[in-house]
């Protein structure tokens, strides 16, 4: 993704847009594929080799910006790595204790002594030692691994990582969802939940839904890794069909300023192969270590949208039990305590019991404390403990029974 300052938009009014580039313009594919050439072209050698050539490159000319732009969508594309007999930080402690203790080093010969005295203890060549003093300077790592693109899908890339840029100071982004399919339904829920957005959902199956996204704006703690979340959220997104987005975007002098798109659209061109791609740790731990905790709880993806009357209930998985009993689970992304409370509310309003909402404390995108852990809900640290959901599970279905 870009930086912000290789981010561009124009403003008119209220509507804000990022600056796209014609992706078909004969000079830009050219400029595409010569940077991309230069890239492949330094595979295996030194950071500040293949930076001196572009800089070459680019000079000085009007589109100084756009090249750039390209330039970083390449080099995230890239692994470097360090080339050095030891660890550069070993390499330069034997190296200064050496000369600290022959100080001063008044000739070329004593300077080579302790190079050679360092590289016996390092168990390496004199010669490599000297050159690797530095080598974990990000100019001096190897170019090792280049993941090469087409000129056009990197033109691409860049016109979906502008819109990407102005995400970063969304104050929330407001999603219609036409009537479709429960498939559809379910990719678009679907892709909103593996970038841990925080959402709430008005509407119904029948009519369609209006999902609200918070934007990282609108929270206090962790705005910073939000605004990635929402932003790789927008490919996702570009993958669904039957929406229409609007976001508000934090403007100069704190004005509002409006970024509208819709799966109509077909300036931008998803560089994702699935909308939700992206994997969630915890949901793939749960369910790896189901098994271990010995329950009669079978735990299986679900796949249904449930609606709550005027809004709607995406689970992750559902627990079943011999007797028959279904316990729906859903591990939240990013959360507030206001968030959770609202989101509570939907299901008291639907008369809906036999859910499980799991919070992760580490997104926890608010300083406002959760004092008491509500009904149907539980925060844990690091992972999800299968007993705890089981538990919860049966405490749940337990209740039901009273009530009866």
């Amino acid at each position: 993704m870009l930086t912000a300052d290789l981010a561009m938009s124009w403003q008119r009014g209220e509507q804000i847009r990022p600056r796209y580039i014609d992706a078909d313009d004969g000079e830009y594919l050219r400029a595409a594929a010569d940077l991309t050439a230069l890239f492949a072209e330094h595979e295996g050698a030194r950071r500040a080799t293949l930076e001196e050539s572009l800089a070459d490159y680019v000079g000085t000319g009007t589109d100084y910006k756009i090249l750039r732009g390209l330039i970083k969508l390449l080099t995230d594309r890239c692994e470097f790595e360090t080339s050095a007999p030891a660890d550069p930080t070993e390499i330069r402690r034997a190296l200064f204790l050496k000369a600290r203790a022959m100080h001063p080093l008044t000739s070329e010969d004593a300077r080579a002594q302790v190079v050679a005295e360092s590289a016996r203890e390092l168990a390496c060549e004199a010669e490599a030692l000297d050159e690797s003093l530095y080598a974990d300077l990000p100019e001096n790592q190897n170019l090792t691994v280049f993941e090469t693109i087409s000129p056009r899908e990197l033109l691409d890339l860049y016109n979906v990582a502008q819109a990407q840029a102005l995400l970063y100071r969304a104050v929330e982004m407001r999603l219609w969802l036409e009537p479709q399919t429960a498939e559809g339904y379910r990719e678009l829920f679907g892709a909103i939940k593996a970038y841990n957005l925080i959402h709430t959902v008005k509407g119904n199956s029948r009519d369609g839904y209006e999902v609200r996204l918070d934007g990282p704006a609108s929270i206090f703690q962790r705005s910073q890794k939000y605004g990635i979340q929402m932003a790789v959220f927008l490919p996702a997104l570009l993958l669904c069909k039957g929406w229409r987005m609007r976001a508000e975007i934090q403007a100069a002098r704190g004005r509002a300023a409006f970024f509208e798109l819709s799966s109509e659209q077909t300036r931008l061109r998803s560089h994702y192969l699935d909308a939700d791609a992206y994997e969630n740790p915890v949901i793939e731990k749960l369910a790896a270590t189901w098994g271990k905790a010995g329950s009669q709880w079978t735990l299986e993806p679900s796949g249904e949208v449930i609606d709550l009357g005027d809004s709607a209930f995406i689970p992750d998985f559902v627990l079943r039990n011999p007797p028959g009993a279904r316990v729906f689970l859903e591990v939240l992304g990013f959360w507030t305590p206001e968030h959770l409370r609202e989101r509570l509310l939907e299901f008291d309003h639907a008369r809906i019991k036999n859910f499980v909402l799991a919070a992760w404390d580490e997104l926890r995108g608010s300083r406002d404390p959760l004092t008491n852990v509500p009904p149907n809900t539980i925060v844990f640290k690091r992972s999800l403990d299968p007993s705890v959901v089981a538990l919860m599970a049966d405490k749940l279905v337990e209740e039901q029974s009273r009530e009866r």
